[in-house]
């Protein structure tokens, strides 16, 4: 035998030998790959058993701040034509009772639409309309806190009470009605809140100094309360619609700055029967978020955090989409920069051309 056959001979033999250290990155790959695999199709499986048993709309009863228009009514018919008895909470009682002969249409069998022309804007005022709710309709099985408004305009220009009146509206008025039916719903050990937010509740932009503040506070207001009502078996959905074509919005936007415009022209405008049809199957679910379109579903990923999960299966959408939507998001961001940067620059040139004359 030559030298260069037994060399040969000697690599071969110890590639043999040796040939299962080669492979065992490969197989070690394959086993934390099957390990995954098995993982996720067993929390797939057992995630219907941590999920909250779906709340019966026929026979419910509804109630509905702002329910009068826009989001709030949409709400008010979907759950009406699913069997709720429902109750409206407006300050205008012509829209009120518009707003009752709209849902009447939807009648099935003896369902009853109850109006309650009043504010929401005290802790007494609050507790007296659930209490003349339940009085009329029963115990208040799912609680809809749309009442709110919209102001946008810049930080150093916008009157300081409208901050105030923001976070009166749109916060302490989802607060003082929650504080009025928890008790009973801790008693019969059943029950759903919703709060609607925003998706200015999401991400603070441009012009939304005052109104984001007052949507972020419900965010911490309804994790805090799941918590503490989450053995009681009452479950918390916090939604985050997009613009949507309400009067609400057609009146924002006559006030509303052209960077906010701008802004808000990168996502469409939603419809509130169909924003509405979201909100209320995510509600009678349980869970906690309810976003609408692809932005909604992205924004709501990005921003989960600490937020409760009802479902393995969402908790992990959102551990393997951060990473990619992060990216996506930074796009955005820029995007918004850029708006924000040329309307200054805009503003400036025609400030100057504007002395030159």
């Amino acid at each position: 035998m030559s030298s260069e056959e037994g060399l040969s001979s000697t690599i071969t033999d110890w590639l043999l030998i040796n040939s299962w250290w080669l492979l065992l990155p490969f197989v070690m790959l394959l086993v934390v790959a099957a390990f995954i695999v098995a993982f996720v199709l067993l929390l797939y499986m057992i995630s219907p058993l941590i999920s909250p048993k779906p709340l019966k709309l026929n026979g419910a009863h509804v109630v509905v701040t702002g329910g009068s228009s826009g989001i709030g009514k949409c709400i008010a018919i979907e759950c009406y034509r699913q069997g709720a008895f429902i109750t409206l909470v407006a300050r205008d009682e012509a829209k009120l009772l518009q707003a009752k002969k709209e849902l009447e249409k939807f009648a099935i069998n003896d369902k009853q639409v109850y109006c309650l022309n009043n504010s929401v804007l005290t802790y007494w005022s609050g507790f007296f309309s659930v209490a003349q709710a339940q009085e009329k309709l029963g115990p208040v099985d799912m609680l809809v806190n749309c009442a709110g408004v919209s102001i946008s305009g810049k930080f150093d220009e916008m009157e300081v009470d409208r901050f105030k009146k923001l976070m009166e509206v749109n916060y302490l008025g989802s607060v003082y009605p929650t504080r009025a039916v928890i008790t009973t719903m801790k008693e019969r050990r059943r029950g759903r809140i919703m709060f609607v937010s925003s998706q200015a509740g999401q991400i603070g932009l441009f012009g939304y100094t005052a109104y984001s503040p007052s949507k972020f506070a419900l965010r911490g207001l309804a994790e805090s309360l799941q918590m503490e009502i989450k053995p009681y078996n009452i479950y918390v959905t916090v939604a985050y619609p997009p613009d949507t074509d309400t009067p609400g919005l057609a009146e924002e936007n006559k006030t509303k700055p052209l960077e906010t415009k701008l802004i808000s022209e990168t996502s469409g405008v939603c419809q509130p029967d169909q924003v509405a049809k979201i909100i209320v199957r995510d509600a009678v679910q349980g869970n906690f978020n309810s976003s609408v379109g692809p932005d909604g579903y992205m924004l709501s990923a990005l921003t989960c955090g600490m937020s409760p999960v009802t479902s393995i299966t969402e908790g992990l959408q959102q551990i393997v989409t951060m990473g990619l939507f992060r990216t996506i998001a930074l796009f955005y961001l820029g995007s918004f920069d850029s708006i924000v940067r040329r309307c200054m620059i805009q503003r400036e040139q025609s400030k100057a051309a504007d002395k030159r004359e």
